[in-house]
């Protein structure tokens, strides 16, 4: 599905600086773990061209013989694949070009209000499996939902199976804050989850690198910057029941010191609105979340494809009650936006889920409320809408555990049993 993405991919890292190891004695391990991590890295970074070894000796600086002895421990471990044969130039034997390898791949798993999600994507950025179903996980207890999305990773993982692609591991997004390190989702007010332990590895069990857990809406933010082409400084608007946001400043993500930088749908845009979930009152997400678009539409109850597809077809017809729903719900929107870019300097948008969906109906009423509250300060060509659909937080979540392996490939040959 994402193609020659590499390029995008890596774009913020910078990269390792070639080492000679007969010039370090005694730390030749360290020699190889960086340079392993450079000539992976020169892989990535070429995209579709598939470079040689001779052409990966040139780029990188290291002999012809460390080369062929690196992309040896790599082709070894499944991380990087031979294909075809060609010629450099007009002379020589023709060589084998390199790619990170489609036989080797991360699952993406998103657990949002009501819905749950996962993929399989490849080291080379591909979506070879997706799977999207409602369930209405607010105030469910975490194992239940963490039960249900088992039975879907195993689609997942039996999808790859068929496609011969073996598991290295999985990145699980949800919509609150979490702790990386504990496996902790600290706040999810949407899903009712106060402190909550979860056990993200026993949805991938043998898996050698894990399964790493993430926020909703940063694994969004990086799914676009990766897989998206966003650019190297914007802020992501993720839509769904609540509001969220992702920051990314010169091509990196940005969570603040306690990790809750980005909560756009908590700022406070009608101080005498009514009470949100997280405690407050009057936030966006009051206004401009998906339950609020509905409600404010006379949209009855239903699953969330049903009341979408409703949604949609009143807007389609103006109805009177739809169109002034989404026109306030972009209306607040830009207020939020207005002051979230004079705050941090940020001067494009990204819209993403229900926004990027609505963004047709949206974006007047949007732009009209940028330029009575922030004028000049967004300009309408840098209100972006993602590309990915729902993909974009799966993508982003598997992202950042395929991202890991290329900056540290001797500690996945090392978990591998590799090394």
């Amino acid at each position: 599905m994402v193609n020659g993405s590499q390029q995008q991919f890596f774009k913020s890292a910078g990269s390792p600086t070639p080492v000679n190891e007969s010039a370090a004695p005694g730390r030749v391990g360290d020699v190889r773990r960086r340079n392993l991590s450079l000539v992976l890295d020169s892989i990535a970074r070429t995209g579709d061209a598939k470079p040689s070894r001779a052409q990966l000796a040139a780029g990188t600086g290291l002999t012809k013989a460390a080369v062929s002895s690196l992309v040896a421990d790599l082709v070894e471990s499944g991380l990087v694949s031979e294909v075809g044969l060609y010629r450099d130039g007009e002379r020589g034997r023709p060589g084998q070009g390199l790619e990170l390898s489609s036989r080797r791949g991360v699952v993406g798993m998103e657990i949002n209000v009501d819905y749950l999600a996962v993929g399989l994507v490849d080291l080379g950025g591909n979506l070879r499996f997706h799977s999207i179903v409602e369930s209405r996980n607010r105030g469910m207890a975490p194992q239940e939902v963490m039960q249900r999305l088992g039975s879907l990773v195993a689609e997942a993982v039996a999808a790859a199976a068929v496609e011969n692609v073996a598991i290295l591991g999985g990145g699980l997004a949800v919509p609150g804050l979490v702790d990386e390190q504990r496996n902790m989702v600290l706040s999810a007010p949407n899903l009712h989850w106060e402190n909550e332990q979860l056990q993200p590895g026993s949805l991938l069990e043998g898996a050698p690198l894990g399964v790493r857990l993430s926020n909703e809406a940063n694994s969004a933010a990086l799914g676009e910057l990766w897989y998206g082409g966003g650019p190297a400084d914007f802020l992501y608007v993720s839509g769904e029941v609540g509001v969220g946001g992702g920051v990314i400043i010169g091509s990196d993500l940005y969570v603040g010191p306690g990790g809750s930088a980005g909560e756009l749908g908590h700022i406070v845009v009608h101080p005498e609105g009514p009470e949100c979930s997280c405690g407050g009152a009057g936030c966006l997400e009051t206004f401009a979340g998906q339950e609020a678009i509905f409600d404010a539409a006379n949209i009855p109850d239903g699953s969330l494809a049903d009341r979408t597809e409703q949604l949609l077809a009143a807007l389609a017809a103006r109805d009177p009650g739809a169109l002034k729903a989404v026109h306030d719900a972009g209306r607040y929107l830009g207020v939020a936006l207005a002051s979230s870019a004079r705050l941090m300097d940020i001067d494009a948008v990204v819209l993403g889920g229900h926004f990027a969906l609505l963004a047709e109906w949206l974006r007047p009423a949007l732009l009209m409320s940028l330029e009575r509250y922030a004028p000049g300060l967004l300009e309408p060509d840098s209100l972006g809408v993602s590309s990915l659909e729902h993909s974009g937080t799966l993508l982003g979540a598997a992202g950042q555990v395929i991202r890991s392996v290329i900056e540290s490939p001797f500690e996945f040959l090392l978990a591998s049993k590799l090394a």
